[in-house]
Formats: C-alpha cells, sequence, structure tokens
C-alpha cells in the first residue's frame, strides 16, 4: 500500500521515528512540528492521510482539524496524543476524526490503523472517471492519464482541470473560478489563476501540440 501521510507533532524524535517506520512501509510521509503551513500544505497537494498530535504550539491539534472539516477538507485524520481521557477521545471524534490512538503507541497497531483506514476510506470514494478527448480523469484515486500516460498532478491542479472538464462548454472567468477551485478566499487574485493555469498547461501538454485550454482575453478560459 502507498500513499501520501502527513504528521503533526512536535517532539522531533517520534516525528522522526514514525516517519522512518511508514516510509519501510511504502509511505510517502511530510513532517511539521506545528499546524503553521498544514493548510496551505493540504490546499496543494493530494494527501491520503492526517496523523494529528493534539499537544501543539499554537492551534490544538483538534480544533485544527474542526476548522479543516469546517472548510470542507475530508482528509482521513488519525489523531495521535497523550490526551487520553475518556472526554478526549469523545472530544477528538467529535471534532472530525477518523480513529484516535494514545501515547505511548506500538509502532505497529498505528501501522496497521493506518493501512485499515486508508483501505477504507479509498473503498468509499467516488470511483467515477471523467473523460475529455484523451484525458481521464479518475476521482477515487484522483489520478490523471493522458493518452494512457500518468501525469502528476496537484490537488489545486486537478481540481482546476475537473472544474474545466465539467464546463468543457462553458468560458469560465477568473472569478467562477476562484470561488470553485480556491474557495472564494480573498487573498487570491485574478493573478493566482493565470499562474496555475499556466503551470496545469505545462503538466498536460508540455509541448504545445494539444492546446487543451484555450485563453479568451479579458474572460477566462475555457477547453478548446
Amino acid at each position: 500500500m502507498s500513499g501520501l501521510i502527513v504528521i503533526v507533532e512536535d517532539e522531533e524524535d517520534i516525528l522522526e521515528l514514525i516517519e522512518y517506520n511508514l516510509e519501510k512501509e511504502g509511505f510517502e510521509t511530510v513532517g511539521f512540528t506545528s499546524t503553521k503551513n498544514v493548510s496551505q500544505f493540504l490546499e496543494e497537494e493530494k494527501v491520503d492521510l492526517l496523523i494529528m498530535d493534539r499537544n501543539l504550539p499554537g492551534v490544538e491539534g483538534s480544533e485544527f482539524v474542526a476548522q479543516m472539516r469546517d472548510l470542507g477538507v475530508e482528509t482521513p485524520v488519525i489523531y495521535l496524543t497523550a490526551k487520553n481521557k475518556e472526554s478526549d477521545i469523545e472530544e477528538g471524534f467529535e471534532r472530525g476524526g477518523d480513529d484516535y490512538i494514545t501515547k505511548p503507541f506500538n509502532m505497529k497497531e498505528l501501522v496497521l490503523r493506518i493501512k485499515a483506514l486508508l483501505k477504507r476510506t479509498k473503498k468509499d470514494r467516488n470511483e467515477g472517471k471523467v473523460v475529455y478527448r484523451d484525458i481521464i480523469l479518475d476521482l477515487g484515486s484522483r489520478e490523471l492519464t493522458i493518452d494512457g500516460k500518468n501525469v502528476e498532478l496537484t490537488k489545486l491542479e486537478f481540481d482546476l482541470l475537473y472544474t474545466l472538464i465539467a464546463n468543457q462548454n462553458i468560458v469560465l472567468d477568473r472569478d467562477y473560478l476562484l470561488e470553485r477551485v480556491w474557495g472564494g478566499d480573498a487573498i487570491y487574485q485574478d493573478r493566482t489563476v493565470n499562474v496555475a493555469i499556466n503551470r496545469l498547461k505545462e503538466k498536460i501538454d508540455p509541448d504545445k501540440s494539444k492546446e487543451y485550454i484555450k485563453t479568451v482575453r479579458g474572460i477566462g478560459y475555457t477547453l478548446c
């Protein structure tokens, strides 16, 4: 089993231990010692699982997860924490957790729970596919193939391409794309869309021979 797992743990020795063991199991890991920058990473990358401590500097782990859930982020979460009272565990699940493991913990049990949760959540995902010309977007695995070859996209790029394909006969203005793909956050501007579109074009049409995406000057973008 493979996948990208984000670990938020402020004790660096524990963080390194978890990363080492998960990478031995074939997972890709990215570690953070606080919730700072985690939201941006989740926005930009396709993350399969979040392992979250609760006793963190700044925002407490379960508060961060609750905020994330309010924004519509559905990434599965396992809490790994020293907060072990029954009320703590109930609170963790109420704040959007999918599983709860208390410290001290058994590494083998953690790995088994990760595999079980990933197997369950991947099975539950929408297995539909969206097709446009030689592009196939697999909504279940969130993978892109073009002419039978895999192309790596970030989460944001995948959502952007899906939005374009779902509205393939319509010119989408930048405000619409900002609302649908970026969630209408005021910090993002038209230039954000332009940069993301250009980056997406480079990935799906590096030699510029297929010209999937057409720029409609002064308005926005559409598929050719």
